[in-house]
């Protein structure tokens, strides 16, 4: 690696998710004015709006928003490759 190049200033930061309150914590040189107790240690805290703990990617609870019937539309089209896949 290039010397010279990478931040000297990495610390632990509290990275907490706004949605579902969780927090975790990890090396980061993010700039903060909050700070945030976690298990009796004060960090500087990052709020986010979501994470891996609540992005429906990762959480498994995505959902189909179907505007004006186009996913039955769809689905409807392209039946017969979604039956012949499934045998």
């Amino acid at each position: 690696m290039k010397k010279g190049i990478h931040p000297e200033n990495y610390r632990l930061v509290a990275f907490k998710d706004m949605s579902n309150e969780q927090v975790f914590l990890t090396k980061s040189t993010v700039a903060t004015r909050e700070t945030i107790t976690v298990d009796g240690v004060e960090y500087p805290v990052v709020k986010v709006e979501i994470s891996n703990t609540s992005h429906p990617f990762y959480t498994g609870k995505m959902k189909l928003v179907d505007t004006a019937g186009r996913v039955d539309k769809y689905m409807n089209r392209y039946k017969d490759h979604y039956d012949k896949k499934k045998k």
